[in-house]
């Protein structure tokens, strides 16, 4: 019988994924066209978040097709080192208020410059919310 993929985090995965720098999120247009891109994220109560502009790909796939994958990794040369985790889930779009900008502090806190250099405001971006449904890992054994 196949083994289920958790839906969840251990303790283990969540530290890699909390101080890892960069993530890549993979999204599908309504047609099936897919969109992969590097982003900064942050983990907070069991969820992927980032942030976007409100025009970006990602966010106009999303709205039409809420499925998304996120993957955690670090490479190595010394491939015995390889790690990773990959999230499937669905995404949401926090567009406004205090959820958004409770998101985006800590976005602030873990990456200083971004209000800098990519500030996120609610009149030209939006928080994505990562879900978590499947949850796939590497190298933690």
């Amino acid at each position: 019988m196949a083994r289920r993929a958790p839906t969840t985090l251990n303790k283990t995965l969540a530290e890699f994924v909390t101080w890892e720098r960069v993530c890549r999120v993979a999204t599908a247009s309504a047609d099936g066209v897919p969109h992969l891109v590097p982003v900064c994220h942050v983990l907070a109560g069991g969820k992927v978040y980032f942030g976007s502009g409100d025009d970006g790909r990602k966010v106009e796939n999303l709205r039409a097709n809420p499925r998304v994958t996120v993957t955690v990794d670090a490479y190595s040369d010394h491939w015995p080192s390889l790690k990773g985790v990959m999230i499937q889930g669905r995404g949401r779009l926090i567009e406004r208020g205090p959820r958004f900008r409770r998101v985006r502090d800590l976005l602030y806190r873990k990456y200083p410059q971004y209000p800098r250099d990519a500030a996120l405001s609610p009149s030209d971006s939006v928080i994505i919310e990562v879900i978590p449904t499947r949850v796939f890992s590497w190298g933690f054994e």
